[in-house]
């Protein structure tokens, strides 16, 4: 079921929690950020949770549009105020795939031993907001800009190839998104078959099975 085949209800639940699971994911990434000593992020605002400073306009309509994968708009980290830049860029993008599997693990607490007790439009948003958690968490451990998979490619990169690596990082957005539109539209609704959608299907259940038998 896609965007546009939901009533209103599942309209509105599908976006707050779109809302709420990108803002933890991206007020995450500023807060460590300013942890490890970069107060960049926090001085444009990004140490907070409105909703509203953490849209991206691209990520948000791709993610409307698949109902699959997206993204919030990055965190700007500036690494030479880190002690350690190469780790602590990569600990400042982990932070916010790991926030939403963390937030991910408490929904799933609320939903194993209270969700009898719900209202189900209640019920219905946290099933929502576990499921898009996780889903944000595994597409964000992907390797390809924006996503902080690709910043955390910095640990593993050879020095001789940085140059080369922040290429990937600045030019590689663009690329990204028309490869993930054609999986989508052309390889999804012509050929009937979506690369991206059939490993993040596969990953989510499995890692919504391991978060679920956790609680």
């Amino acid at each position: 079921m896609g965007f546009f085949q939901m009533d209103v209800w599942q309209v509105i639940t599908f976006i707050l929690a779109l809302l709420a699971t990108l803002t933890f994911h991206e007020a995450s990434h500023a807060l460590v950020a300013y942890y490890l000593g970069d107060p960049t992020a926090k001085m444009e605002g990004r140490v907070s949770f409105n909703p509203i400073r953490h849209l991206d306009p691209m990520g948000t309509l791709v993610f409307l549009i698949t109902w699959t994968v997206g993204w919030g708009k990055p965190v700007p980290v500036n690494p030479r105020n880190f002690k350690h830049p190469v780790r602590d860029s990569a600990l400042v993008a982990l932070a916010g795939p790991v926030s939403n599997l963390v937030f991910a693990f408490v929904i799933a607490l609320l939903w194993k031993y209270l969700g009898d007790y719900m209202w189900a439009p209640l019920l219905l948003f946290v099933q929502t907001l576990f499921h898009m958690n996780v889903f944000l968490a595994i597409f964000n451990f992907f390797p390809f800009p924006p996503l902080d998979g690709s910043k955390v490619l910095g640990l593993i990169i050879p020095r001789a190839w940085y140059s080369k690596y922040d290429d990937y990082l600045e030019n590689g957005v663009k690329y990204f998104v028309v490869i993930i539109l054609i999986d989508v539209f052309i390889l999804g609704n012509v050929l009937g078959f979506s690369v991206f959608s059939y490993v993040m299907q596969f990953l989510h259940e499995r890692v919504s099975t391991i978060l679920l038998l956790g609680t």
